[in-house]
């Protein structure tokens, strides 16, 4: 991204420079590092969640100093159907930075956590980098050119995408089963980062939370084991399990006691095998209970049974490039709906 600077750049003369244009650039490429750094660091140290979580806050700062610096907007225009109650446009502020904050954080961990299978974290990444990168040229495409601004913003967002992609697919050949490279924590807080950063620079952030729809229902579906108060038990590891005969991989499990669940762990358990939520196995004479693990790539395997590495991976990237087709529908079919102007 750093060599990037001089191509993206190199059209301007003296005089008509875009100081602040650049300085948005450096401050993302700045975070993008702060956050590969941190990965490295988890890579190398191990860190707890209590210490994980707040990581990405301090690697945001840079960009949300210079987004603020630059006079960017913090609000969101409102439908039209509620323009006669809260007017055309309303002002968010500090709101806003807040919800930047708490994307980034979200954006950094969601590719984490949504991992496990060759190829998954590097593929899932390339689908929504394209996306976004498909997202750009469009709207460069059907933007007026008095929206120049509008444009610039953009054209900043695919400076920062191209050269993302091109490593990630390079990546991906040797992250593809059976995988001859393993990304670890260093990717994932690099991609994950990544994506937080173009869409403040592109201001696209609401379309990029749609875009990461699976990972945001891998979050939710995995609440009741990263918080400890519901009661899910939660091992060091998540991943599928392997079946050595067939060379299949198949749903991993949790042991969950009934009797010394509580309250909100009993609600939790009843609902997941009531709506069939997870793949619960007949209790032992111990009166243990096995749970599968509560990620979305063992839901998958648990409505679709189990499969080879690679058809699972397809499988997942498949439902990634569903959700970015539904988010273009979205964008620029039912928005139309509730906008009179759709840029």
């Amino acid at each position: 991204m750093s060599v990037f600077i001089p191509f993206a750049f190199a059209v301007y003369g003296r005089h008509s420079f875009p100081h602040a244009d650049l300085a948005e650039y450096l401050a993302a490429v700045l975070t993008i590092t702060f956050a590969a750094f941190m990965g490295f660091a988890d890579d190398v140290l191990d860190l707890r969640w209590r210490h994980k979580i707040p990581l990405p806050f301090l690697a945001t700062l840079p960009l949300l100093l210079v987004y603020y610096a630059n006079g960017n907007e913090t609000g969101v225009m409102v439908p039209t159907q509620l323009r006669g109650l809260l007017g055309d446009y309303v002002e968010l502020g500090l709101f806003f930075y807040l919800f930047l904050l708490i994307l980034a954080v979200f954006s950094t961990h969601a590719i984490n956590i949504y991992a496990g299978v060759n190829g998954l974290e590097v593929g899932q990444s390339v689908v929504i980098g394209t996306s976004a990168l498909i997202l750009n040229v469009v709207q460069l495409h059907r933007t007026p050119t008095q929206h120049t601004e509008y444009r610039e913003q953009h054209l900043q967002s695919l400076f920062l995408l191209i050269p993302f992609l091109a490593v990630s697919l390079a990546l991906l050949r040797l992250n593809w089963f059976p995988s001859r490279v393993f990304v670890g924590d260093t990717y994932c807080y690099f991609a994950g980062m990544t994506f937080a950063a173009v869409c403040m620079v592109g201001h696209y952030s609401k379309t990029m939370v749609l875009f990461m729809l699976p990972q945001f229902i891998n979050f939710v579906y995995s609440c009741p084991q990263l918080f400890k108060f519901m009661g899910i038990p939660n091992p060091r590891h998540r991943m599928p399990s392997y079946d050595v005969d067939r060379g299949w991989v198949e749903n991993s499990y949790t042991e969950v006691r009934l009797a010394e669940l509580k309250a909100v762990g009993k609600v939790v358990f009843w609902l997941l095998r009531t709506f069939r939520l997870a793949h619960v196995l007949p209790p032992d004479a111990d009166g243990v209970v096995k749970v599968s693990n509560l990620t979305l790539i063992n839901f998958v395997l648990f409505v679709m049974g189990p499969c080879r590495e690679d058809v699972l991976c397809l499988r997942l990237l498949l439902l990634q490039v569903f959700c970015s087709c539904m988010c273009f529908a979205v964008r620029f079919g039912l928005a139309s709906y509730l906008f009179e102007t759709v840029l």
